[in-house]
């Protein structure tokens, strides 16, 4: 028996004593991250979401197999924030996927409708296609072509994980998961999960489910936070436990309504997401002390762009004529702007002769 065809269903239920006390705990975590990075000024506080929603976009994506670029999805996301990026072109899936994202943290509080999830659904496929196949972009499935059926193994051997509720009760099915969502009182962070579990569960879409499930567990995330500051990555630490998570996912499924076994899954990864948040904000708080140290010093703007470049993840090794090239500099003004910064102890050397390159010290 699939957990939809319970009696009951979707009325869950879980062991309160348990989750309370892991919930309590993710709070705390949240919390301190919150206050943290509260510290850290505003133009650092943009460079911190521009990096965890960059690394949630890309995490989302390879839990599904799909690999996406990473200097995209920066770009996508920079350009959009009203932040400084490189003038690259992106494909419209990509710009897609980051404007399903930015909709369900910048508009956390806003209802959530079919047709916000239709038209998320239709950003991620505008040509109405999931690689070789056509599929029903921007409407939920309608199963012509069988029931819905999340399966493994070669064509012929395949074997059946999950089946989805018949196409005939998707809308009555999801008007119930967006009431939950919007009105009933159960804490946000449980919300997230549920939300997460009850929409993989319908499975409204011909792909793509399992991202937008994400989405609207980052917009529980941040209703809970009543922000739309993003410091951690659901995704990126879903991601380090792939097969525990489509393991519990389709052991849940096939279960009764009692889900403490996923609420507890669900928890304990994201107060591990919280607590990892430090790995994947490195970069971001090193360049916010960075430039506290150095705050009292002049730096031109050549300079300051291309430290703030290597602090977000300059691509391949920088040498005096990438310098030249970036800055729309002569080589001699880039020799000297190195030459400046090699002095006050803020570049290092690497190499020697044709394989002269720097890096931050």
């Amino acid at each position: 028996m699939y957990i939809y065809q319970n009696e009951n269903w979707p009325h869950f239920t879980w062991n309160k004593t348990k989750i309370l006390t892991l919930l309590a705990q993710v709070k705390l975590a949240q919390g301190l991250l919150l206050g943290k990075m509260q510290n850290i000024g505003f133009n650092m506080q943009d460079n911190a979401l521009l990096q965890t929603l960059t690394e949630e976009i890309l995490k989302s994506n390879q839990i599904e197999g799909q690999r996406l670029d990473m200097e995209q999805v920066r770009s996508s996301i920079a350009r959009k924030l009203g932040l400084h990026s490189e003038d690259i072109s992106v494909p419209r899936n990509i710009e897609g996927s980051v404007d399903m994202m930015l909709d369900a943290i910048q508009n956390y509080n806003a209802p959530v409708t079919k047709e916000r999830l239709c038209a998320w659904h239709k950003n991620m496929f505008p040509e109405g296609k999931s690689g070789f196949y056509t599929i029903k972009a921007g409407d939920y499935r309608d199963d012509k072509l069988g029931p819905m059926q999340v399966v493994s193994g070669p064509m012929g051997l395949e074997k059946v994980h999950y089946q989805a509720p018949s196409a005939k009760v998707l809308n009555g099915e999801m008007k119930k998961l967006f009431e939950f969502i919007d009105k009933d009182e159960t804490d946000n962070v449980l919300k997230a999960a549920i939300a997460h579990l009850w929409f993989v569960t319908l499975h409204p879409f011909d792909d793509g489910n399992g991202r937008i499930a994400r989405a609207l567990s980052e917009l529980l995330l941040a209703r809970s936070e009543n922000s739309s500051n993003r410091f951690y990555s659901m995704s990126s630490q879903i991601a380090k436990e792939r097969k525990q998570y489509y393991k519990q996912l389709e052991i849940t499924q096939q279960g009764d309504l009692d889900i403490t076994e996923w609420l507890e899954w669900f928890l304990i990864t994201l107060e591990n997401a919280i607590k990892n948040s430090n790995e994947l904000l490195k970069s971001v708080l090193v360049k916010a002390n960075f430039w506290k140290q150095y705050q009292g010093e002049t730096f031109n703007d050549r300079q300051s762009k291309i430290i703030n470049m290597l602090f977000d993840g300059f691509s391949g090794n920088l040498t005096s004529s990438k310098w030249a090239k970036i800055c729309k500099c002569s080589q001699d003004s880039a020799g000297r702007d190195i030459a400046d910064l090699l002095k006050r102890g803020i570049l290092e050397q690497i190499g020697s002769g044709r394989n002269t390159n720097y890096k931050l010290r």
